[in-house]
C-alpha cells in the first residue's frame, strides 16, 4: 500500500510541482525547484535523460531547442557541456544527483524519459541515499520495470500500458482486473482524459483506491479545476502552478 512508504508520508492532497515552479525560473532547474519548495510544496515532479557520458540529467525534452535555444540532443552533450549551457536566470541543466543533493528534504517524482537514463538515474538515487523519497516511473513499462528491478523498494506509478489495462477494466466494472493491472504500483498519475474516456469519475477513483493506489491528475493549472478534482476525491494535483494549488489546498483545510 502507498501509505506504508515514506514518499507518501506528507498529508494529502498532494501538490506535485510539475518541473518545479517555473513562473520566474526556467523549468526543471534548481531555481524552479527552490521556488516550488519555498512556496510550500513537498513534491517535485521532474524528468530525466542521460548525458553523452552517462550521467542522469534533469530535462523533459530529448533536445534543447525549446528550453536552451540550441538544436542539440541532451544525449549529445557531456554533463560538463550541459552544465555550461545558460538556460536563463543563471541556470543550467542539472544532474539528478545535484537536485537530490540540493534539496535533501524534498520528495521527487522522477519520469525516466529514455532507456539510457535508467542506470544513471538509479546510480544517482543510490549515491544520494534517496530511495525513500523518490517515486520512479515512466510512460514505458519496460523502462519502469527495469528501474524497479534495480530499486525494488522505491515508490512507483503506472506506466501507460499498465494504466490502459486498469482503465479498460473499469469499463468492464471488473474490480479484480483493476487490482491485477495495478498490482505492485502505488499511484496512477494520469490526465483527465485518456483513450477517449474520462479517467477520474467517482466510480473510477473508487476502483483505483480499492486497488490500493493514489490518484494524481496532470497537468492542472486552473484553481477551479483543482477544486473540482479535489471534490471528486483525487489524492494529488500535478501542476505548473504549485503556488496556486497550495493556496487552493490551504483554503480547504
Amino acid at each position: 500500500m502507498s501509505s506504508e512508504l515514506p514518499y507518501f508520508a506528507p498529508a494529502r492532497p498532494r501538490v506535485l510541482a510539475h518541473r518545479g515552479l517555473a513562473v520566474s525560473a526556467p523549468e526543471n532547474t534548481l531555481l524552479a525547484f527552490q521556488h516550488a519548495l519555498e512556496a510550500g510544496a513537498d513534491h517535485i515532479e521532474t524528468d530525466v535523460h542521460a548525458s553523452s557520458d552517462g550521467h542522469a540529467v534533469v530535462a523533459h525534452d530529448d533536445d534543447l531547442s525549446r528550453v536552451g535555444g540550441v538544436d542539440v540532443r541532451v544525449d549529445g552533450l557531456t554533463v560538463t557541456e550541459l552544465a555550461g549551457l545558460d538556460l536563463g536566470a543563471g541556470q543550467h541543466v542539472p544532474t539528478l544527483a545535484e537536485a537530490l543533493d540540493a534539496f535533501p528534504d524534498a520528495f521527487f517524482n522522477i519520469d525516466l524519459k529514455s532507456p539510457g537514463s535508467i542506470e544513471p538515474a538509479v546510480a544517482a538515487i543510490r549515491a544520494t541515499s534517496a530511495e525513500q523519497r523518490v517515486l520512479v516511473t515512466s510512460f514505458s513499462e519496460r523502462r519502469r520495470a527495469a528501474a524497479l528491478r534495480l530499486l525494488p523498494t522505491v515508490a512507483t506509478s503506472a506506466s501507460g500500458p499498465r494504466f490502459a489495462l486498469a482503465l479498460a477494466a473499469t469499463v468492464l466494472r471488473a474490480t479484480p482486473l483493476v487490482r491485477r493491472a495495478l498490482r505492485g504500483l502505488h499511484a496512477v498519475q494520469i490526465p483527465e482524459r485518456a483513450l477517449g474516456l474520462t479517467t477520474v469519475t467517482p466510480a473510477r477513483i473508487a476502483a483505483f483506491h480499492a486497488a490500493g493506489v493514489e490518484v494524481h491528475v496532470w497537468t492542472v493549472n486552473e484553481p477551479s479545476d483543482m477544486e473540482r478534482l479535489l471534490d471528486l476525491g483525487v489524492d494529488g494535483i500535478v501542476t505548473d502552478r504549485a503556488d496556486l494549488a497550495l493556496a487552493v489546498v490551504a483554503s480547504r483545510a
